[in-house]
């Protein structure tokens, strides 16, 4: 198959919030790579097309249908030899846990699952 006649992937949606300079915001593979793998992690709970990455300076923020009060994480990967994930509770407290590597995302599948069991409706109406 040559470049000319595969079909484009699916970019994923990166949102600057308002009144923000764009050129203070930089999105990097890593991040970019990290949305894709809690996409991953999140497909059973929810149609990955409504986890969406929100960057800004100092994190890059993973939101449940684009909507800041539904976070499902925080990748803090500006610094790439200081990598570390913020994950939510019930009561949208964040605690903060260091990374040594991208695939370090997958030891917490279970609470980034139970992120976004908090904003989905008990009734199973999640994954379409």
């Amino acid at each position: 198959m040559t470049p000319e006649s595969s079909t484009p992937q699916e970019q994923a949606p990166v949102m600057v919030p308002e009144g923000v300079d764009e050129n203070l915001i930089v999105t990097t593979a890593e991040e970019i790579e990290g949305l894709h793998i809690v996409r991953a992690i999140l497909r059973d709970v929810v149609n990955p097309r409504r986890i969406v990455m929100r960057d800004s300076q100092s994190y890059c923020a993973i939101l449940l249908d684009d909507n800041n009060r539904k976070p499902v994480c925080r990748l803090r990967f500006n610094n790439l030899q200081k990598l570390s994930l913020g994950l939510f509770n019930d009561k949208k407290e964040e605690e903060r846990v260091a990374l040594s590597h991208l695939d370090d995302l997958y030891k917490y599948a279970d609470q980034l699952k139970a992120a976004v069991s908090f904003h989905v409706p008990k009734d199973g109406a999640g994954v379409t």
